[in-house]
């Protein structure tokens, strides 16, 4: 399972370079890649959502409504991945949080995976590459919801669990964990390895390094990631 953040996708150059990396594993391996929405794609969402409040003076946006508009993020960043992989000759096929059949509660914004059903997901990766939008899911009515800030991460993890993958790699624009933000503080000391505790203490306290959800199923499922 490879997993790529919205600034890994930014723009078409660097979905190029992710389509590389991802061609990589898929020679040699079953590939299910996760992908984020591109850039500040949820953040401008969000502004807009603000916007909506403001002009009618009012502070009370629907929950269910504003996961159905944030989840549009990684369903593009999903299906342009999924394009540019066909074009190059590399049979892929996107899946949103309904078609990966990603379950969770319906605690909108927030929401926890409850399963993940990994027929369909199975049963596309005997010809393709799996390309799966992160941060997202479905409640027991099939409304959508979304995870929370970081989310994708969770996803990429949960999947791996489900499907016994070999490895789990999150790439970032950060090449590792670090004693603080290495783009903020210069002398930060790269950390060869860490516990899962340290990491979930990490997550829990702000570090935008994994979401402390996803270290939760890490630890529960054993697995590392890279």
């Amino acid at each position: 399972v490879l997993k790529f953040g919205g600034s890994s996708l930014a723009n078409n150059e660097r979905l190029m370079m992710v389509a590389n990396k991802i061609i990589e594993k898929a020679m040699k391996h079953k590939v299910v890649v996760v992908v984020s929405a591109q850039g500040k794609t949820t953040d401008n969402l969000l502004k807009q959502a603000k916007e909506l409040e403001e002009i009618t003076k009012s502070q009370n946006i629907n929950k269910r409504e504003l996961d159905m508009l944030l989840s549009t993020g990684e369903q593009v960043s999903a299906s342009k991945l999924a394009i540019l992989l066909n074009l190059i000759g590399h049979k892929s096929i996107s899946l949103n949080g309904y078609q990966a059949q990603i379950y969770t509660n319906n605690n909108y914004q927030n929401a926890s995976i409850i399963k993940i059903d990994t027929e369909r997901i199975k049963k596309e990766l005997k010809e393709n590459i799996v390309i799966i939008t992160g941060f997202q899911g479905i409640d027991e009515n099939n409304n959508i919801t979304t995870l929370g800030r970081g989310g994708s991460d969770t996803t990429a993890v949960a999947l791996s669990a489900e499907l016994n993958a070999s490895r789990c790699y999150i790439y970032s624009d950060v090449d590792g964990i670090y004693t603080a933000d290495p783009r903020k503080i210069p002398n930060a000391d790269k950390l060869t390895k860490i516990s899962y505790e340290e990491m979930y203490s990490l997550s829990s306290e702000g570090a935008k390094v994994l979401h402390d959800r996803c270290v939760e199923i890490l630890d529960d499922a054993g697995i590392s990631v890279w």
